[in-house]
């Protein structure tokens, strides 16, 4: 017996190590579905917060970056609250997801009333946050809340309605990154991030379909993915993939937006985009991920791309100017 003491490294402690052990790794098994239902993956979609720090040229600003941060946690905080009511309401219908049936309140690793004491502190945070800045943030914030209530309540069980009001969720977060740092709202943030995520709402239906390869089963998961059918998702992927490429065209070749950087150079990133745009649809209809999130994530083609059209973004911003003017002197 005192050998195997030895062995474990525990010689001193008799025999509390073991139960000391066995009590951290119970403590761990509780508390980790408690992290895992936050979906903290699912934060990069509140990156859109950020993006007015670089169109506003105030990314130098420490002032700017500390309401930006400050916003940004404040929606992952409200967004990780919604999703626990997603799942809470979702539970059985989510048992019928090959993905989804693994989540810790479908599982049944984490209790309702636990998520619910969870879902009660992240808002509470979350509306701490808001306070801490402008009070237009607040209502805006308040307004995402309240838009995704009702798209868990009744927008996502009906088809067109359940993927604009995903790609109006986006457009607030996209507003509210302006608000907190107190710039104005341009009309082509708005445009521009409700096309391109109306794109990703139909990309997100189609990968649905195709990882839930059961037709019953779909149904059962998401009452909409009854009448949503891979041809007619083929048909509003096309459709919105359009509407956001010619979206951005038209902001890069605005005479608003040339006079407000002083170039012409944006609509020379054309290529990034429709080759951005192209991949995720490519990639979704073939049903490599689960959603355009894991797509996002996992996927190096749009990740390079996204990584370049940003890069290219900020040199336009900043020194666009100069580069027309050292373009013309030739």
């Amino acid at each position: 017996m005192q050998e195997s003491f030895v062995t474990s490294g525990q010689e001193s402690s008799g025999d509390a190590g073991p139960d000391s052990s066995d009590g951290q790794t119970g403590l761990f098994s509780r508390l980790r579905p408690m992290g895992q239902v936050l979906r903290t993956p699912h934060w990069i979609k509140n990156a859109l917060v950020l993006l007015p720090l670089v169109f506003a040229v105030r990314f130098t600003d420490a002032q700017a970056w500390l309401c930006a941060m400050l916003a940004f946690l404040a929606f992952c905080t409200t967004a990780s609250a919604l999703y626990i009511i997603n799942d809470i309401a979702d539970r059985h219908s989510d048992r019928h997801h090959p993905r989804k049936c693994r989540r810790p309140i479908a599982a049944g690793r984490l209790s309702v009333p636990v998520a619910i004491a969870e879902c009660v502190f992240l808002l509470a945070l979350g509306a701490s946050l808001a306070l801490s800045l402008r009070p237009v943030f607040g209502l805006v914030l308040l307004g995402y809340l309240l838009l995704q209530l009702a798209y868990n309540a009744y927008l996502k069980h009906h088809m067109l309605l359940d993927a604009i009001a995903l790609a109006c969720g986006f457009v607030l977060r996209a507003v509210g990154g302006a608000v907190a740092i107190g710039v104005v709202i341009s009309p082509w943030l708005v445009i521009c991030t409700f096309s391109l995520c109306l794109f990703l709402g139909f990309c997100k239906r189609h990968c649905e379909i195709l990882v839930i390869a059961d037709r019953e089963s779909a149904t059962q998961h998401r009452k909409t993915l009854a009448g949503y059918t891979p041809q007619l998702l083929t048909h509003l992927i096309t459709l919105a993939a359009t509407l956001a490429v010619i979206s951005f065209l038209l902001y890069a070749t605005s005479d608003r937006t040339v006079q407000e950087f002083g170039s012409h150079l944006f609509v020379y990133t054309m290529p990034l985009v429709v080759y951005g745009v192209c991949r995720i649809a490519m990639q979704s209809m073939r049903g490599i991920y689960s959603d355009p999130n894991e797509l996002m994530l996992r996927d190096r083609g749009v990740q390079v791309t996204a990584a370049l059209w940003l890069l290219t973004a900020i040199v336009i911003v900043v020194y666009g100017r100069g580069i027309e003017h050292w373009l013309a002197s030739f």
